[in-house]
């Protein structure tokens, strides 16, 4: 992979223009004032003191800036990935606080560089493997695991262990425990929240909860009378360098996991840099995407951070701002270094509760039950005739996905969602619908929507609505079999549909053309694709099968030696 400096390090910048500054200048000050209160709440969500969430920030902005390929995406902590690294740093850590900040540090480490060797190897068409409807169902689990696991801090209430569903019980159990100040602050938080984002979008909500939220401990000494509070917040720069008290061996062993992170960060920030390329007019390179993520991630592990990924809703801020090029991010970059140095004691006495109104209202649009409910409609007596309970795959996937993060943690359900999303394809395409054609002027059309049109008598034309290959050469073999009548002389495969063909696909055929011969029926292919004839002529040099045209010639053309 060439790497050309001139046009790939802060390329968006290469061609800046005056006009666009105020709108830059204008959407970094924006998004910081949604930054900065998310990022100390996704600190927590990961299980580190909030100040990582401005460490990792920081970094994260600058080096996509420089190496990323989108105008508009904002790298950071993240929910998804925060909650991803607190469950794979808590098998790690073993309980011991230094050691658990120490650890989510090196996952960051470790993601970064697997990021940036990923990009310089062109692996960006990775992400194709995780479907739209899996990280659908991912999202919804996640931001529903997340949710519940910050209702404790919203009522003041001892945090349950274990899934979803075992937190979920516990908080019920202590429902009686509500600590009345902290359930107040908490829900009217939440309530603002929630409301200045739907009447006044433009208010950075999250920012004026966060401050008012401080400003009511302050007065009413709130934090003497029992409501828990973030504390004590170290201004300054974090220290450069890897984390300390961790062997080679403890990296080897987060790669696996950092994958994880990474695909999963991947996919949720190349989805938003698409989204808001497509409507700026241009095109985000996947590769670049990647090596970006690479180095956000690299650069905020050495500076003690967490691991981050590009935000849907930040870059949606962003972009209605305003913003033109990545000037906006190094803005955002720039007022969180100087709310690192100077302004962090405004956060010092922020509510707990008021960090917990924050996040869930940051997620809770996530739980999209209206899209999985669209994906269960994708349904019509037909598909269910051709795939049976494989019609609704990506219903079953995106749900696979979601049940997977509820009852055995976020990683354990990515892989549940893929793999189900895998087996019920492969399902699929090995049982294609094997369609009888009937002709309706010039055209064939599949018989079973047209009972009123006839049949050529003898003739059985069929079309396989799929590629043809090892896994579905059987089942295509014997529903062409029990097709055949007393009366068929004549059997044409239309292969247009059928765009590839692989060797066993291809036996099978040979093998279909033997028993046919000895029942005294023709077996005849039309309209193969290059490819599909290729493969044909290089396993049946002899040609024993013959190739036609068009349907109408492989039925009318005369009868040659190998058809009987």
């Amino acid at each position: 992979m060439t790497f050309d400096l001139r046009h790939q390090v802060f390329s968006s910048l290469s061609r800046y223009q005056r006009a666009y500054l105020r709108p830059d200048l204008v959407a970094g000050v924006t998004v910081w004032a949604v930054m900065v209160p998310e990022a100390l709440a996704y600190a927590s969500i990961a299980g580190v003191p909030a100040v990582v969430g401005l460490y990792a920030a920081v970094p994260a902005l600058l080096l996509y800036a420089a190496f990323g390929s989108s105008r508009h995406l904002i790298v950071g902590p993240m929910s998804a990935t925060a909650a991803l690294s607190a469950a794979i740093v808590a098998d790690f850590a073993g309980g011991q606080p230094d050691h658990f900040i120490a650890i989510t540090a090196a996952l960051a480490l470790v993601t970064g560089m697997i990021g940036i060797l990923a990009g310089l190897a062109r692996l960006g068409f990775v992400a194709a493997f995780i479907s739209e409807p899996v990280l659908k169902g991912f999202i919804v689990g996640l931001a529903l695991t997340i949710i519940v696991g910050q209702i404790p801090a919203l009522f003041g209430i001892d945090k349950g262990e274990g899934n979803f569903f075992e937190k979920t019980w516990s908080i019920v159990e202590h429902l009686g425990d509500t600590h009345w100040r902290t359930a107040a602050i908490g829900f009217v938080s939440l309530a603002l929240v929630l409301v200045l984002r739907r009447w006044l979008p433009l208010v950075p909500g999250a920012l004026v909860v966060v401050l008012g939220s401080v400003l009511a401990v302050s007065l009413l000494d709130l934090d003497r009378r029992g409501v828990d509070i973030v504390g004590a917040i170290d201004p300054g720069l974090p220290e450069l360098g890897l984390p300390d008290g961790l062997s080679g061996a403890d990296y080897l062993d987060l790669v696996g996991p950092a994958v994880g992170v990474l695909l999963i960060g991947f996919a949720e920030g190349l989805g938003a840099a698409k989204t808001y390329a497509a409507k700026s007019g241009y095109t985000v390179d996947a590769n670049r995407e990647l090596t970006g993520l690479g180095a956000a991630n690299l650069g905020s592990g050495l500076c003690a951070g967490m691991v981050v990924n590009g935000s849907l809703s930040k870059t949606a801020v962003n972009g209605g701002a305003g913003a033109k090029t990545q000037l906006s991010g190094l803005t955002v970059a720039v007022l969180t270094l100087v709310t690192l140095l100077f302004l962090t004691g405004l956060f010092e006495k922020l509510p707990e509760a008021t960090l917990a109104a924050v996040v869930i209202a940051a997620v809770i649009d996530l739980v999209d039950i209206p899209a999985l409910v669209n994906l269960y409609r994708v349904y019509t007596a037909r598909l269910g005739r051709i795939y049976g309970h494989a019609t609704r795959i990506d219903f079953l996937a995106a749900v696979a996905a979601m049940v997977g993060v509820l009852v055995f943690d976020t990683l354990p359900g990515l892989v549940i969602g893929v793999a189900v999303s895998l087996l019920l394809l492969l399902y699929r395409v090995s049982r294609p619908h094997v369609a009888s054609l009937v002709k309706q002027n010039t055209r064939w059309v599949d018989r079973a929507n047209h009972p009123d049109l006839d049949a050529i008598a003898g003739v059985l034309v069929v079309r396989v609505e799929a590629g043809l290959f090892f896994a579905n050469a059987d089942h295509v073999r014997d529903h062409i079999t029990s097709l055949l009548t007393p009366e068929t002389t004549r059997v044409v495969l239309d292969a247009e549909t059928s765009s590839f063909i692989d060797v066993s696909a291809v036996r099978m055929l040979l093998e279909l053309h033997h028993t046919l011969r000895s029942r005294h029926v023709g077996l005849r292919i039309a309209r193969d694709a290059a490819q599909f004839g290729d493969v044909m002529a290089a396993v049946d040099p002899d040609r024993r099968i013959g190739l036609y045209p068009s349907v109408t010639a492989a039925i009318d053309q005369p009868d040659r030696r190998d058809d009987h």
